[in-house]
């Protein structure tokens, strides 16, 4: 276990905001998600506890990963950029890129619509402004001379 004896950095504990924002916004998503497959009567149990299963473990990885980061763990700066800031930024994206490119009309939108594409846009502008944040020149002096007191535990 490491501990650090000095704070964050300002703009770090401002990506970690943006992070836990963009955990919150996912959390809303699914919930609308799941709201919406049954309120059309297409969810199954299968879907649904997998579907929720698998987002669950994702939330609680960034919520560690968010951790480490404040804490000035570089490891997971690292990590949490790749996954999240990448790939987790590239499935939110990726479908309706595809269905713009496609020519596919929006059509109708509810009121579920457009709570979900509000919050997917809260979602993405969590995550680029925690990427940006992570990798300024303050938060890569706190990630490079933070001092560090190693526990065993």
């Amino acid at each position: 276990m490491t501990t650090l004896t000095s704070s964050p950095a300002p703009v770090v504990r401002f990506a970690a905001i943006a992070w836990l924002t963009a955990v919150a916004a996912g959390v809303f998503e699914t919930v609308l998600a799941v709201s919406g497959m049954l309120a059309d009567g297409t969810a199954t149990a299968g879907a649904l506890i997998s579907g929720v299963g698998l987002r669950l473990a994702v939330f609680a990885f960034a919520i560690f990963l968010t951790l480490r980061l404040r804490a000035g763990e570089n490891w997971a700066r690292l990590t949490i950029a790749v996954m999240l800031g990448v790939f987790g930024l590239l499935s939110m994206v990726i479908e309706p890129i595809q269905d713009f490119l496609a020519g596919t009309p929006l059509g109708p939108l509810d009121g579920l619509d457009l709570l979900f594409g509000g919050s997917r846009v809260v979602h993405v502008l969590a995550v680029l402004t925690a990427m940006a944040l992570m990798f300024l020149p303050q938060a890569n002096a706190y990630f490079h001379k933070a001092p560090r007191r190693h526990a065993i535990s």
